[in-house]
């Protein structure tokens, strides 16, 4: 049996990033018990098959891939919401997750995160509740720095720690601000669990999803306050559950802008004077 191209696999960023989605929900899940494990299986089969159908059809040479993007987009989506949701609205979420990715594009590459996408597009249809439960609130303190070094180690495995850091940087001073200035109580539970943990997760796991994010650090710096403002304002204004995801797809929104900003004047012929 050659497991050359596993091993190659998992020496990439998604592979090694599944090692450590998966580390995270093999700690969490015994927790919750067997709820889990129906709405993580149906979402990674269901969301993979269409992922996997639909790169066969895209494949000039018309083979068959392992949809790597979709089984990690499942499993993302899978650990942010409640583990009691229903498996079939878990798997229809992360469906739309997958095909949005095709959908709404700019030149090679998806505008929005999918798992953002589609949690907050079909939030006020499915009512889902976020417990973030993959993130470890729940856990005995000792295990909880796996989150940290896991999410650490891939960060800095695809360059991304500018954008980890501005954002997280940007987030706890607007928060802090609020307590010192305003009522401490109203914004206490962003130091608690699970909020705190939701937090580290959401920046080291799914802000910095490669084909939406920036790759320069000060575009990164830059998005990571955007983002993190976008957030608060959205906490601040709505108090909506979801404050971190929409803000990520206001990030999304102008890393696009940027890029066609950038590939415009890169067209545009330059003006000679006489």
């Amino acid at each position: 049996m050659n497991l050359r191209p596993l091993q190659r696999f998992f020496a990439t960023p998604k592979g090694m990033l599944t090692i450590i989605l998966a580390a995270l929900i093999a700690v969490a899940a015994p927790h919750y018990g067997a709820v889990v494990w129906p709405s993580l299986g149906a979402a990674c089969f269901n969301a993979g098959a269409v992922d996997a159908v639909i790169l066969r059809l895209r494949s000039k040479q018309g083979k068959w891939e392992y949809p790597s993007g979709a089984v990690l987009t499942a499993m993302i989506v899978t650990m942010v919401l409640r583990p009691q949701e229903p498996w079939y609205v878990t798997s229809t979420i992360c469906v739309l997750a997958i095909l949005s990715k095709y959908v709404l594009r700019y030149r090679t590459a998806n505008i929005f995160n999918p798992a953002a996408l589609a949690i907050v597009g079909t939030f006020y249809y499915f009512h889902t509740g976020q417990s973030w439960w993959g993130a470890l609130p729940e856990m005995p303190l000792y295990v909880q720095p796996l989150l940290l070094l896991g999410g650490v180690f891939i960060a800095q495995r695809i360059n991304k720690m500018p954008l980890v850091l501005a954002f997280l940087g940007t987030h706890f001073i607007l928060f802090t601000l609020i307590a010192f200035f305003g009522d401490p109580q109203r914004v206490a539970e962003i130091y608690r669990a699970p909020d705190l943990h939701a937090a580290l997760y959401f920046a080291l796991i799914i802000l910095t999803d490669p084909p939406t994010s920036p790759t320069k650090y000060p575009d990164q710096i830059y998005c990571g306050i955007l983002t993190a403002v976008t957030s608060f304002v959205i906490f601040e204004w709505l108090g909506v559950v979801y404050f971190f995801l929409a803000g990520v797809l206001v990030g999304n929104l102008w890393e696009v802008w940027r890029r066609y900003s950038r590939n415009r004047s890169r067209r545009e012929p330059a003006v000679q004077l006489s």
